[in-house]
């Protein structure tokens, strides 16, 4: 990456958290940002590979928004920048984070066939075509370290128990019409989320 490039990406991460706090300003302390803003700088960070800043930024996140659940390739994104910035436990919980918000999402970062499963969706973020433009994969050069570690978690007991329950419950979901069992259902998939 030049410098100009570097200088671009700097200048465009700077803006976006220009205008959240020109957001935060006009809704009297609070932030609306429909518009998703708050999504998009982890990708400059990780291009830049500026490990400090991206973990600056994490941090800022969960603090203005702490309930905000994020989208899979954004939650991909904090576990790169995470892993890299050498905070190992939190990198773990937030890939399991994002397999749980697409469960296809490890199969397509390593390549393999993402085949579609007959389980419960919470919405249109777990579903396969939803990674059709998941620009990170292990082939890539920058992710190397990345991607073995991430294959040695992926195959550890604690997650492929994890993984497996959560898929379990997604199925068990998908057949179940009583409210009170669906209710149990969906506590065991936050709890679960909760507890790795």
């Amino acid at each position: 990456m030049t410098e100009k490039q570097a200088e671009k990406l700097q200048l465009k991460i700077k803006k976006i958290k220009a205008a959240l706090a020109a957001d935060k300003r006009r809704w009297g302390g609070f932030y609306d940002d429909s518009s998703g803003r708050r999504y998009l700088p982890p990708q400059y960070y990780i291009k830049l590979e500026d490990w400090t800043g991206g973990l600056q930024y994490i941090n800022w996140f969960y603090k203005n928004f702490p309930d905000d659940s994020g989208f899979p390739d954004f939650l991909f994104e904090l576990a790169i920048i995470l892993f890299k910035a050498n905070k190992i436990e939190r990198a773990e919980k937030m890939i399991f984070m994002a397999f749980c918000s697409n469960t296809y999402i490890l199969d397509k970062f390593f390549g393999r066939p993402v085949i579609p499963m007959e389980k419960y969706q919470s919405s249109n973020i777990d579903v396969p075509e939803y990674l059709d433009d998941f620009s990170y994969s292990s082939n890539q050069k920058q992710f190397a370290h990345f991607s073995e570690w991430l294959a040695v978690l992926a195959s550890d007991k604690k997650f492929t128990e994890a993984s497996g329950k959560f898929i379990e419950i997604q199925k068990l979901l998908l057949k179940e019409d009583d409210r009170e069992l669906r209710s149990i259902l969906l506590e065991k998939m936050r709890q679960l989320k909760r507890e790795y």
